[in-house]
């Protein structure tokens, strides 16, 4: 439901927005976790538009700037560079 309109909002915003594969469970792990980072500055239920898009591109800078496991320590800002 959340994402129902998830084409608009690509659209509307010039990114592109990415699901799990089905029948994929292998990538489920980074999904819940990127939610649960999301979760810490972004409770449930918050309402985005009470945010300045200054605050909300601090909390993007700030989990794009911070190491992943996942990613053997780096940054996701520090892969997306590496793929550049």
């Amino acid at each position: 439901m959340e994402m129902a309109e998830h084409q608009k909002f690509a659209t509307a915003v010039g990114v592109e927005v990415f699901f799990a594969a089905p029948r994929s469970p292998w990538q489920w792990g980074t999904n819940e976790n990127t939610n649960k980072l999301l979760r810490q500055y972004l409770p449930k239920k918050t309402d985005l538009a009470t945010f300045t898009q200054a605050e909300l591109d601090a909390i993007a800078e700030r989990l794009n700037n911070r190491p992943r496991k996942c990613l053997g320590y780096r940054t996701p800002a520090e892969c997306v560079a590496l793929t550049r």
